[in-house]
């Protein structure tokens, strides 16, 4: 019988609708009921692609035994963390903080009053390897909270104040400076792993927002050693198991050292900033293989994780089905995986040893049972060997989708579609971008400017967006704007943006993760620092700054400014964890540029030329406006004509412009210019 999360519409929710736990969804009711009751709540806290999630549900939450002594002595909560990252953000600083580590499933023990007693992660459903059982976790608390209740609730009380007296360090200094960027890029150079490339030791997570720090700080000082490691870690990477050689886009991580064994879900947010990184890494040297792997990973996103609605789908589960048939065993990785004898059968005996060789396919494996991840080690891929296993490959059960749309990572797409599309001269890219953006419009933004989290099937879902979806979103339609010449983007952002200033800002700079007016939790989450995604922080203070240099907001830019002091104070000790931020503060540093394209009309040869020269532009967060003389779609357009009857293209910097150039060269060189 379905229990109360039939309604709801997260897929990792739907997954345990039938569960025999009487799972609930978050909500005032479900605390109510362990008021009533006088039991602890369970908060059990995943996310749909997670595969250690379906581990647990399978062995413990499908066990009637289990869901019968839990559902007697609590009130059971599941919790979508891609749908509620502030409840997961408030709750794993908890964990995190009590245990030293996290991640998910995420399960934490409640009062009725949401202050939390006694946490974990995976549970067996036998001791194994240290850890109780699922079974005697239960049942440890609840003769706790029957027995010791007293003690229980005191050091849930101890826990909330903790957490409520956490303060973040503010900026307090003003603006990054050259020093703080070269400390923070020394401090990278000792953490980055000469031998496999990457950052520090496994599992080795992709570095987007370090690579853009990297690529930005070459382009404005000539530092050598930055390019060769955003080049040789996004060589690795592209090269290793993390990497999908068949069918592009990119797994969660890898969990050696050497990127050979990947974590296999693929979430949308790794591939929107990936696809990024890499046109932004072949925009500065011309790679081959930054080129190959920016347009393969935007035509897996567009092929995989594009809904009807025009969106685009949360995540591709780790796990899949080994055969066709109901019986078929789940494990994770097997759509990916191969073993000599299969590439055989499916190219015959010769072809199928050159791919073995190609791929780094061996007899032992280098993933489980003795299959192999693959791999391109050293040549280019052989464009009809990688076809044909890529479509005996789509004949395999494929992996389960979270098909809702989450605002924020749909605005990372939109921003990596649109540049990605200009760069490599894609405009159904540029349009799949911008059937994206309408949709965020018209389902998720309503008439007072405030965003939905999330959507599915083209309907809003309930919970509020959080300070990353507006900055996130911001993003993506400023890029969108720069790259369609459309100015009722750089509206929408303008929209979003004060709305980030006017609910989400607080003292000397510093942002939070979530509202004024939003649900109160027992902290108010915040955290300037880079997880898999750009900080709320960070973002923000990016789309601030480019919207400041696109209209000239002073509003803005001091917000943008105030944000990255954060910065200044923690960038040179965990850039690792700040490289977003670091990022912004390099266009910051090189003004950003501001780049007004005058061309007489839409098909002006002349025109889209320095318009491509424009986006071309390695200049930090340089903005690109582009429509006709005088023109009201952007203020950099406002009183700038063409040049002798000619298209041209004004540029400024640090406030102070330059004469309009007529050439491709000639604005070339105004843009390859670096800062003193």
């Amino acid at each position: 019988m379905p229990n109360r999360l039939v309604n709801e519409t997260s897929p990792y929710l739907l997954q345990h609708a039938d569960n025999p736990v009487d799972w609930r969804p978050w909500g005032p009711e479900a605390f109510e009921e362990a008021r009533r009751r006088d039991v602890p709540v369970l908060l059990s806290v995943g996310y749909s692609s997670c595969h250690w999630c379906h581990v647990m549900a399978h062995e413990s939450f499908e066990d009637a035994g289990t869901a019968a002594y839990l559902n007697e002595h609590f009130v059971a909560v599941k919790v979508d963390r891609e749908e509620r990252p502030d409840v997961d953000a408030v709750y794993m600083e908890a964990v995190q903080a009590a245990t030293g580590q996290g991640g998910w499933p995420m399960t934490v023990f409640l009062t009725a009053e949401g202050e939390p007693f006694y946490f974990g992660t995976y549970f067996p459903p036998e001791p194994r390897h240290g850890m109780p059982s699922f079974r005697q976790v239960l049942e440890g608390v609840s003769a706790a909270w029957s027995g010791r209740r007293g003690e229980v609730t005191e050091v849930a009380r101890k826990i909330t104040r903790d957490l409520a007296e956490r303060e973040v360090t503010r900026g307090g200094g003003g603006v990054p400076r050259e020093e703080e960027l070269a400390r923070a890029l020394l401090a990278l150079t000792r953490d980055y792993d000469d031998r496999y490339a990457g950052f520090g030791a496994a599992p080795k997570f992709p570095p987007s927002m370090v690579v853009e720090f990297l690529l930005r700080h070459h382009a404005r000082t000539g530092a050598e050693g930055a390019l060769q490691m955003a080049t040789d870690t996004c060589e690795a990477m592209a090269r290793g198991g993390m990497y999908d050689q068949l069918g592009g886009g990119f797994a969660r991580y890898s969990v050696d050292r050497e990127w050979v064994v990947p974590h296999f879900e693929k979430m949308l947010y790794d591939n929107a900033l990936l696809c990024r990184v890499y046109t932004h890494l072949w925009r500065a040297t011309g790679s081959p293989l930054a080129r190959r792997v920016a347009v393969e990973t935007a035509d897996f996103m567009v092929r995989e994780l594009r809904t009807p609605e025009g969106g685009f789908a949360s995540a591709l589960d780790a796990d899949s089905a080994e055969s066709q048939g109901e019986a078929a065993r789940v494990t994770e990785g097997a759509f990916y995986v191969w073993t000599p004898e299969r590439l055989a059968e499916v190219l015959g005996p010769e072809d199928g040893r050159r791919a073995a060789a190609l791929y780094g396919v061996t007899e032992a494996g280098t993933f489980e049972h003795g299959a192999s991840v693959l791999q391109l080690p050293g040549a280019e891929a052989d464009e009809g060997l990688r076809r044909r296993l890529f479509e005996a490959r789509e004949l395999r059960p494929r992996p389960a989708r979270d098909d809702k749309v989450v605002a924020a990572w749909n605005g990372l797409a939109i921003a990596a579609l649109a540049e990605a599309g200009a760069c490599f001269d894609r405009p159904d890219l540029v349009e799949h971008a911008t059937e994206a953006a309408d949709l965020l419009v018209r389902v998720h933004l309503d008439s007072t400017a405030r965003l939905s989290r999330t959507s599915r099937d083209g309907v809003s879902g309930a919970n509020a967006g959080v300070l990353e979806d507006y900055a996130d979103v911001a993003e993506g339609f400023l890029a969108l704007a720069a790259v369609s010449g459309e100015g009722v983007w750089l509206d929408f952002a303008g929209l979003l943006l004060d709305m980030v200033i006017d609910r989400f800002s607080g003292e000397d700079g510093a942002f939070y993760d979530t509202a004024h007016d939003a649900e109160r939790l027992i902290r108010r989450p915040q955290d300037p620092t880079d997880n898999a995604t750009p900080s709320g922080w960070s973002a923000a203070a990016g789309a601030l700054l480019s919207y400041a240099a696109q209209t000239g907001s002073t509003v803005h830019r001091e917000a943008a400014e105030g944000a990255l002091g954060i910065v200044r104070t923690l960038g040179p000790k965990v850039p690792r964890f700040l490289g977003w931020g670091l990022a912004v503060a390099e266009a910051l540093l090189d003004g950003p540029r501001e780049i007004a394209v005058v061309r007489g009309a839409d098909d002006d040869p002349r025109g889209r030329e320095l318009h491509r020269t424009a986006l071309l532009s390695t200049a930090p967060g340089a903005v690109v406006a582009v429509g006709a003389p005088d023109g009201d779609e952007f203020p950099l357009l406002r009183g700038r004509g063409l040049v002798e009857g000619a298209a041209a293209a004004y540029v400024c910097r640090g406030f102070v412009c330059r004469r309009p150039v007529t050439t491709v060269a000639a604005l070339h060189g105004e843009l390859s210019s670096r800062t003193d």
